[in-house]
């Protein structure tokens, strides 16, 4: 696999044109422990993980060496064992999930609600149009803090599908930080992943989500 400074430095660049401020999430989930670490040393602060086995393994061998972003479903049943070890949690999107983070977490847990801006079966997330009144009701959860809001585009290559998804997303974050809602300041916007991050940077992005263009997969080395 290629070393990951270079690559790493190239997307720095290529954000820091478009906005400074920009934080890069390492998708570290196809690759193993030493494969992150590198991703450390070359200065990335961020890691995301979609899996809790994935994300414990890599935890026990790093631990606090890393900012750790949970970036997959989370199932209620699997909340228990990860949820005082990660940073930020990126797929809020249910009350069962809420009641659990709350009924388990142990300090207040940094959470972007999971937005299924592209209305596609396939996906996971609140629909746009119920999204507003989902993060109201999250009022009474004291351990939930809804920093932003989170979304996947479709495996499209057509530029103006990619910017309307993410532009949705970036006009839905707007109208809930007006809501000056303590629980909810809702700042940030995570969208945009290898293929499309840049685009996601340009309509607002604040996190974006890079695996196999930054870090590769295991597959690449056998």
């Amino acid at each position: 696999m290629k070393p990951i400074k270079p690559i790493y430095k190239m997307i720095r660049n290529e954000l820091d044109e478009v906005r400074e401020g920009i934080e890069v999430i390492a998708v570290t989930k196809q690759v193993g422990v030493e494969r992150t670490k590198e991703a450390i040393e070359a200065g990335i602060v961020h890691l995301g993980e979609n899996r809790p086995e994935g994300f414990l393994k890599k935890y026990e061998a790093i631990g606090d060496g890393a900012t750790w972003h949970f970036i997959g479903n989370l199932q209620t049943r699997k909340v228990k064992e990860i949820i005082n070890q990660i940073d930020y949690l990126h797929s809020l999107d249910r009350l069962s999930l809420a009641n659990e983070i709350q009924k388990r977490a142990e300090h207040t847990i940094n959470c972007f609600v999971q937005v299924n801006v592209s209305k596609e079966d396939s996906k996971s997330g609140v629909l746009p149009e119920e999204t507003v009144d989902f993060i109201k009701t999250l009022e009474k959860y004291d351990k939930i803090n809804i920093i932003g809001l989170m979304t996947m585009a479709p495996n499209t290559e057509d530029e103006e599908v990619l910017r309307d998804v993410f532009k949705g997303l970036k006009t839905l974050q707007q109208q809930v930080a007006e809501k000056n809602w303590p629980h909810a300041p809702c700042t940030e916007c995570s969208m945009g992943m290898s293929n499309d991050y840049l685009i996601a940077a340009q309509e607002g992005a604040t996190f974006v989500r890079v695996g196999t263009a930054l870090i590769g997969s295991e597959s690449e080395a056998e």
